[in-house]
């Protein structure tokens, strides 16, 4: 099997590509995926670069273990988000990421730089690439699209990307896998990029590793989980305990869950993704839309976030998003938005939860831009906010919405939303899982390390790139031993600081692009109570003073200064003394003598 060691660079303005050797430094401090993303980011793009031109960079990027290790494969779309400006990797599942990681060779991704005139694909194949037209394919849908290429994988952008949405996803196995949030798709769709086509077949080796640990994943507490319920458990988990974000975040559970949880999907369901895998992957539900493949955002944002109780009227929302390549969680968070600012008589037109055919219209409307309306949600929560009122409606952190979890109930929640580093996500620390259950018995200290430690372990796992669900295979030596299988050298102390410094290099670049504790701040909505009658925490806020305190907390430990930014002595220790440039400011001095941690009840 070849080493990846090597970069295939695309220049779509000037229709060339060039391969490159991917500094070895780089491959020892980052390995892939993530961090060479991150790498690459912050040394070609200007501060204050505009995400939506050709100055942009887009990689598609897979990591060292890609179509070899065990669980589903996946792909990153890495960029800089036209959602929130700040640094965004998006991860895809599916066909793809395995062929693509087949088609690339010795490459470890796609760096794609320019615009092209007309639309475009790129083909590749053998360790090769080239730009090839696709007037013929803009327009199409996803599933449209793939359907042109039946003897390859497709990564391609649909309507929304074209239309220049700013959540627009980059899709592939025709819409039942999407790089979903921040927008990577509109950066694609910016560059004229209609997909990326990837035509050899995946590669092949350690098939002794995937089998030993593919069993092993299979028999753990996550593999378990997963081939029983995937993720569509997590609506009944976060009904259960008070934390499901319901008609737009004002509630915490919802009445209609039994029509939306993982019974009624088994019910529904025609099959699984991988019948024939220990972890079978998503299950397929045929609808009126067709076939669709519903994660457990999908009757989380689209079901309880809308107040919509009818299983296949979710599941149709879901393909339509899926089809128009729009990320989901942000396109219900934009109706939900927009059924409260019509309650609250912020805008001229009537709109109710529980009205499927109204969410339905308004998210085609997002998609085409078609009406005033739907041009502003197509920016997001925040722009509509800007042009319409109403921040104190729907959260959001730095300008991406949040997705699955009510942190009300879970305080660390909050604190794991604030400090993403792409924004409202929940993939990057997921302490509510422990915390809804347990969280009084853990001290401020111990709660700020949880989300640290998460955060860090998970950067490491999109280095690799591996299914984050792998956790449990790698979790004894960090991956050093796939690692070392497929020529790379490092122990698990050294991969430990490569998710803390793969960390703190994206906090590097958010910090040049303006962004501070201002930005890490706890949204507005979490500090006023929920209107439901949970029991035990009914009307639980996220108080103000006891999350500046976690906050103030965390950038002790993570070695960052009051204002979110990481100290010299940090960079120090990380290797990362001489990357920061002169944009970026970067305090002297240990944390020790830039910040002091308030002690509080």
């Amino acid at each position: 099997m070849p080493a990846r060691d090597r970069m295939l660079r695309v220049d779509l303005s000037a229709g060339t590509v060039t391969g490159e050797a991917v500094p070895d430094r780089w491959l020892d401090r980052y390995v892939g995926g993530k961090g060479i993303g991150a790498r690459y980011l912050y040394e070609a793009l200007d501060s204050g670069t505009d995400p939506l031109s050709p100055a942009n960079v887009l990689l598609f990027a897979v990591g060292p273990l890609t179509g070899y290790a065990p669980g589903e494969q996946r792909y990153a779309a890495i960029t800089k988000s036209p959602l929130t400006g700040a640094f965004l990797d998006s991860y895809g599942g599916g066909t793809f990421p395995a062929r693509l990681a087949g088609s690339l060779g010795e490459h470890l991704g796609l760096l794609v730089t320019g615009a092209a005139e007309e639309p475009v694909a790129l083909s590749v194949e053998g360790g090769e690439a080239s730009i090839e037209p696709a007037a013929a394919l803009w327009g199409l849908d996803a599933e449209a699209t793939a359907e042109r290429f039946p003897d390859a994988a497709v990564a391609c952008v649909g309507p929304a990307g074209e239309r220049g949405v700013r959540y627009a996803t980059i899709a592939s196995d025709g819409g039942d896998h999407h790089a979903g949030r921040g927008g990577a798709g509109t950066v694609m769709g910016s560059k004229n990029l209609k997909a990326v086509v990837a035509r050899s077949s995946a590669p092949e080796g350690l098939a002794d590793l995937r089998e030993r640990d593919g069993e092993a994943f299979a028999e753990s507490d996550a593999g378990r989980w997963l081939a029983a319920s995937a993720t569509l458990e997590t609506v009944d988990f976060a009904d259960e305990v008070g934390a499901l974000p319901t008609r737009g975040w004002q509630k915490g559970r919802f009445e209609g869950v039994d029509d939306l949880g993982i019974e009624r999907v088994r019910e529904e369901a025609s099959g699984r993704e991988r019948p024939e895998d220990p972890v079978p992957g998503g299950f397929r539900v045929e609808g009126d839309e067709g076939e669709s493949v519903p994660r457990g955002a999908t009757p989380i944002v689209l079901g309880a976030g809308l107040g919509i109780d009818d299983f296949d009227a979710v599941a149709a929302l879901g393909a339509v998003c899926d089809r128009l390549a729009l990320d989901v969680i942000t396109a219900g968070n934009a109706v939900a938005w927009a059924v409260r600012a019509s309650q609250e008589g912020l805008l001229d037109r009537e709109l109710a939860f529980g009205d499927e055919r109204a969410a339905r219209g308004l998210i085609e409307e997002i998609a085409a831009r078609s009406t005033p309306l739907g041009d502003a949600l197509a920016g997001g929560v925040d722009a509509a906010v800007d042009r319409y009122g109403g921040a104190d409606l729907i959260p959001t952190v730095k300008g991406m919405e949040l997705s699955s979890y009510d942190p009300r109930r879970a305080e660390t929640m909050a604190l794991a939303y604030a400090t993403s580093d792409r924004g409202g996500c929940h993939r990057r620390a997921r302490p509510v899982e422990f915390e809804a259950v347990a969280g009084a018995r853990r001290s401020p200290d111990e709660r700020v390390a949880a989300v640290v430690d998460e955060q860090n372990r998970r950067a490491l796992l999109w280095c690799l790139i591996a299914d984050d669900f792998l956790e449990e295979v790698f979790r004894a030596d960090r991956g050093a031993e796939w690692l070392a299988a497929v020529g790379y050298d490092h122990d698990p102390d050294s991969l430990a600081r490569v998710g803390e410094r793969v960390w703190t290099l994206v906090r590097l670049f958010n910090v040049r692009e303006g962004f501070s504790r201002a930005d890490d701040e706890l949204p507005a909505p979490l500090t006023e109570p929920l209107n439901d009658d949970a029991g035990e925490g009914e009307g639980d806020a996220v108080d103000p003073e006891a999350f500046d305190a976690l906050l103030d907390r965390y950038y002790a430990a993570r070695g960052w200064d009051r204002r979110g930014r990481p100290t010299g002595a940090l960079l120090r220790r990380l290797d990362l003394a001489g990357v920061a440039d002169e944009a970026t400011p970067v305090p002297n001095g240990t944390n020790a003598d830039v910040i002091e941690v308030i002690e509080r009840d």
